[in-house]
């Protein structure tokens, strides 16, 4: 009789962790969507590698070529396109993502990126303002704005 539940708590804990496994897998899987960068059509070259463009979002490179400073525009970290640019780009979580800004800003690093809401806001931003990049979850629906390609794809 203890072999028999003990077999059936083994079946069942087995069970519970591939249920878990393959529901967090799954729930991963819907949440991550292509990101497109977008950037204001005095500024940002029309193409960057992966490095470029982290340099750029990490406040390492501050202005382009033609000396325009640069000015970042990201999704709140508590939107969905929000969390995947942590994830995706910087490789932190939403709250890592935050102190990082927060401690460049404080130290006089950088300065701080603009964080928005809606995917609209942020375009809008982006168009209205020389020098900005963004990164938003959908395509770009401004004909004042430019998508810029990284190494030849999106991310």
């Amino acid at each position: 009789m203890k072999r028999i539940k003990r077999y059936q708590r083994f079946i069942f804990t087995k069970f519970f962790f591939v249920t878990i496994i393959l529901f967090s897998a799954f729930s991963g899987l819907s949440q991550t969507s292509a990101l497109t960068v977008i950037s204001n059509q005095k500024g940002a070259p029309a193409t960057l590698n992966f490095s470029q463009l982290k340099s750029i979002f990490m406040g390492e490179q501050q202005r382009w070529r033609s000396g325009t400073k640069i000015t970042i525009a990201l999704m709140k970290t508590n939107t969905a396109a929000g969390k995947n640019t942590s994830e995706t780009l910087y490789g932190m979580s939403a709250d890592e993502l935050n102190k990082f800004w927060l401690a460049l800003v404080f130290q006089g690093k950088a300065s701080a990126p603009n964080f928005f809401n809606s995917a609209s806001e942020l375009e809008n931003f982006v168009a209205q303002n020389p020098g900005a990049i963004g990164i938003v979850d959908q395509v770009a629906a401004n004909d004042e704005i430019k998508t810029v390609q990284v190494e030849g794809k999106k991310l």
